[in-house]
């Protein structure tokens, strides 16, 4: 689609930040050094009668054409994954507690109290102890 766009001579592209679906497109068009407009769908869909995805397009093209939507911001390639990596270690501590929360729970149910022995389950003794009852 981009060789197409570049074969017609379009450099600019405006298109909706819904969702994560716009992603792999545009960082498609931003390799082949298409400016992409990347709008914000609550700016641009408070106008009735636009019922189906392609009035939807065509009226977002009308808008980019006459110049009248604002793109957001996108960082530099860089530091989108470093953010990307950030958002997904904080994913990764806060479900940390609750798979805590889940070993706990399942040592209670077959009567192991090891929380009365340790005083972090996850901790290496706490895995030692759980290892060797694994294994006999």
């Amino acid at each position: 689609m981009a060789e197409w766009l570049l074969a017609i001579d379009i450099k600019t592209v405006a298109m909706e930040s819904t969702g994560i679906y716009w992603v792999p497109l545009y960082e498609i068009l931003v390799e082949y050094g298409i400016e992409v407009y990347l709008v914000n769908a609550r700016h641009v869909k408070n106008v009735p009668g636009r019922k189906t995805d392609i009035s939807d397009a065509q009226w977002l093209q009308q808008l980019h054409s006459y110049g009248l939507v604002r793109a957001s911001f996108q960082p530099d390639p860089c530091i989108a994954k470093l953010r990307a990596y950030f958002r997904q270690r904080d994913v990764l501590v806060r479900y940390r507690s609750s798979h805590q929360q889940h070993m706990q729970k399942a040592l209670m149910q077959m009567n192991l109290q090891l929380h009365h022995v340790v005083k972090d389950i996850t901790g290496l003794t706490a895995r030692r102890i759980i290892d060797a009852i694994l294994s006999g």
